[in-house]
């Protein structure tokens, strides 16, 4: 039996599979792209501009008086707002114009507490080309389309599978040493790390439990916002590596809570 899902979680869904279909064709069509560069090896494509749009209207039409956090186009909307939208049309850029099929949109709820604190309410990731949908609301759970999620039980980090994010041309020096610094700790603990290229789409995994952690630095909001309730959600720890609210310095330390401490570690050390 189908899940019955919220107003918002419908809305969020509905977004993105309308966004998705053109998505899809455009990929289809890949070679025929025009691209413009936006940075070393940071691409933006017709795609996903039309698909940042497609979804800014259906939320924009859906609630009118939410705000906006979009990867293209920015911040909009009031800036005391209650409700924001938090947006990455095409996660995983690289990918789909190379033709490879792992990409998501991934969109993101906020909401402002009465103290001014901010949390995130709900997050859904979708994976067109395979056909995956990973949502999760606060306090309700983590689902794959209509399947509850929860992450590994994997205690042993000779077991594990972490996925990761490499850092490429435009990242610093500083932070591209931290990276390799981490990666040459855990290289020799660890059954494998895998970089497929979409943080929304590794932090999913994770709350599917095909990734034991995960790690990266500096990411932005909308990479992240609907990842790291989804892993929350379903029962993981997903903090920066001192263990606060990744939101403030963009790095992400996602794993069970058995493995969450030791990848918390390594990644501190090799920032330090």
């Amino acid at each position: 039996m189908a899940l019955r899902l919220s107003a918002h979680m419908t809305v969020m869904q509905n977004a993105v599979q309308r966004a998705s279909k053109r998505l899809l064709r455009d990929f289809a069509e890949v070679e025929q792209l025009q691209v413009s560069v936006k940075g070393p090896g940071d691409f933006v494509t017709q795609a996903d501009l039309r698909a940042e749009q497609s979804i800014r209207e259906d939320l924009g039409k859906a609630r009118p008086g939410y705000a906006f956090l979009m990867e293209e186009s920015g911040a909009s909307g009031s800036d005391n707002w209650t409700w924001r939208w938090v947006v990455d049309p095409l996660d995983g850029t690289s990918n789909f114009l190379h033709g490879i099929p792992h990409w998501a949109i991934s969109i993101g709820l906020e909401r402002r507490l009465q103290d001014g604190g901010i949390e995130i309410a709900a997050g859904c990731i979708y994976a067109p080309a395979v056909d995956e949908m990973f949502w999760a609301e606060k306090g309700v759970g983590a689902f794959l389309n209509d399947r509850r999620l929860r992450v590994s039980a994997r205690r042993d980090m000779k077991e594990a599978m972490f996925g990761t994010g490499i850092p490429f041309a435009a990242v610093s020096a500083t932070r591209r040493l931290a990276f390799a610094r981490t990666l040459g700790a855990l290289m020799p603990q660890v059954a494998g790390i895998r970089r497929l290229g979409a943080a929304a789409l590794d932090l999913a995994w994770v709350a599917a439990g095909r990734y034991d952690g995960f790690w990266e630095l500096g990411l932005k909001p909308w990479d992240t916002s609907a990842g790291l309730l989804i892993v929350r959600e379903a029962g993981g720890y997903a903090t920066d590596p001192k263990n606060s609210d990744p939101r403030e310095s963009g790095d992400v330390v996602a794993a069970n809570p058995h493995l969450h401490p030791a990848l918390m570690a390594a990644v501190a050390e090799g920032m330090a």
